[in-house]
């Protein structure tokens, strides 16, 4: 009798197991179809600056979010602002003059978050060439990608320090911009940053000074931000919000862990940009106090600065009609 009592006890409880199981099985099969999913377009190919994405991912506050986040590595640098103001994209990584100089075309693209608060792009020439201060490069060779941005930069430097911009050689080697000053094709370039080409440059023996344009009256610029359409802005707010607070966590994570968080990047890096593990731990040594500093906390914008921004580009004579800060930023992050 106590045997089949027993019997009929275990029975139930195995029955109350599976169903317990059933349901929790269902309920998560429910969340992972009632997520919503976001296509996010990196700048380029997964690294060190991506290690608080990957993080969040990985640690699940996207998902937390109700979020199912995809990752996109873009064919092209300048790919971004065309596929979010397209709506092929929720969200892109792209770079603030661009979306400046985006707005004043009249295409609808916003930044709602500054991923890096300070520019990454400075001037490096190398030590060999003779340069000591900005008066030296008159008679010099620097290169630059293409981008009229980086000659007026280096044009306005030089005239603050009291030389003749006009001397200058400027080469337009695209982006080799490396090989420019390996080949010493170049004496310097603008273009490069300080957390990349810098490194492996120095890595290479190759000796460098650099040049801040900050330290030259240049406005200081937030180096890369989140952007997203117009539209999108109106449509799917909530869903960007909850990417940035999840995004938020990322960091965080990664201030925390920066060594697990940039192991993340260095596992899925990309074949066609294989990574080098102590040059994206130097990298990103580089970034982590250019990602939260006392301008703001990681993704918070300052309209003073877009302002800045804004009438830097219409004094160059480089932006097209009339830009307004509210016009190429959104602050969701406060």
């Amino acid at each position: 009798m106590k045997l089949k009592k027993f019997s009929l006890i275990l029975c139930l409880i195995m029955l109350a197991s599976f169903t317990l199981m059933s349901c929790t099985k269902k309920n998560s099969e429910k969340n992972s179809e009632t997520l919503t999913e976001m296509n996010i377009l990196l700048d380029w190919y997964p690294n060190a600056v991506h290690s608080f994405l990957y993080a969040a991912e990985e640690q699940g506050y996207f998902k937390e979010a109700g979020l199912k986040i995809n990752l996109i590595t873009p064919a092209g640098t300048e790919d971004g602002i065309k596929l979010v103001a397209t709506n092929k994209a929720d969200l892109a990584i792209s770079y603030p003059k661009q979306v400046i100089l985006s707005r004043g075309e009249g295409i609808p693209v916003k930044s709602v978050g500054a991923i890096v608060r300070s520019s990454l792009n400075q001037l490096m020439v190398r030590k060999d060439s003779g340069i000591k201060s900005l008066k030296d490069l008159e008679g010099k060779k620097i290169g630059f990608p293409s981008f009229e941005i980086d000659k007026e930069t280096i044009k306005e430097m030089v005239k603050k320090a009291g030389g003749d911009p006009s001397k200058i050689d400027f080469v337009d080697v695209g982006y080799d911009l490396m090989a420019s000053m390996q080949t010493k094709r170049v004496d310097g370039i603008i273009g490069g940053y300080i957390n990349h080409e810098k490194i492996l440059l120095e890595k290479e023996g190759i000796e460098l000074l650099t040049f801040n344009p900050v330290d030259y009256e240049i406005p200081n610029n937030y180096e890369l931000v989140f952007t997203a359409s117009d539209e999108a802005l109106n449509k799917n707010k909530d869903n960007i919000e909850a990417f940035l607070k999840a995004a938020k966590k990322g960091y965080d994570y990664t201030v925390a862990n920066p060594s697990k968080s940039l192991d993340l990047v260095l596992k899925i890096q990309n074949e066609s940009f294989p990574l080098e593990g102590d040059i994206e731990k130097q990298s990103l040594d580089i970034l982590m106090p250019l990602m939260e500093d006392k301008s703001g906390s990681f993704l918070t914008q300052d309209e003073e600065n877009w302002k800045n921004n804004i009438k830097w580009l219409e004094d160059k004579g480089l932006l097209k009609g009339t830009v307004n800060p509210a016009d190429v930023y959104s602050e969701l992050t406060k």
